[in-house]
């Protein structure tokens, strides 16, 4: 009979720095920040679809230079690609990523930060790509922030689906 050796515990200081997650006693965000920080958010997002929308134009007028593409029915570049399912979903996926990068990397878009928000799960840690979704897609492009007026834990509707939070950070929480 073998007996097996005990396996050693690492030391305390061993472990891996822990990543600092806000705790969640901060206050949750009111109606009329989270609507500061959209249109803080809008000229941005503005000018990133006006950027994907530009490039696309430029991919498309090369691709049709060459005689990859055929207009078709349609009596300019412009007229085809406001029909083109390709075009509209690349505009669409372009919206999406910008919330979807700074609600899962950092916790907050650029507007969120200049008004002290972040959103996060309620344990503190960052959303994840699918919950970011869910928020995202429920949100009613913003309309369900009309919500936190009547909901008395002051969560608005895609708080409730993505089950996170908004919260009011300390001026500190942002010199990260």
């Amino acid at each position: 009979m073998s007996k097996k050796k005990p396996t050693p515990r690492p030391a305390a200081n061993d472990a891996a720095p822990a990543k600092k997650v806000i705790i969640p006693t901060h206050p949750r965000a009111g109606l009329f920040r989270r609507l500061a920080a959209w249109a803080f958010d809008l000229p941005l997002v503005g000018a990133l679809l006006a950027l994907t929308a530009f490039a696309g134009y430029g991919i498309a007028y090369l691709l049709q230079t060459l005689g990859l593409i055929q207009l078709g029915e349609y009596p300019d570049l412009g007229q085809w690609l406001a029909h083109s399912h390709l075009y509209i979903f690349t505009l669409t996926c372009s919206v999406c990523g910008f919330y979807l990068w700074f609600w899962c990397k950092q916790g907050y878009t650029p507007g969120m930060r200049r008004f002290r928000l972040r959103v996060q799960n309620t344990d503190g840690s960052n959303l994840k790509v699918g919950q970011a979704l869910v928020r995202m897609f429920s949100s009613a492009f913003g309309l369900g922030n009309l919500l936190v007026i009547f909901d008395m834990h002051q969560k608005a509707f895609q708080d409730h689906w993505g089950n996170c939070e908004v919260i009011l950070l300390d001026p500190e929480d942002l010199q990260q």
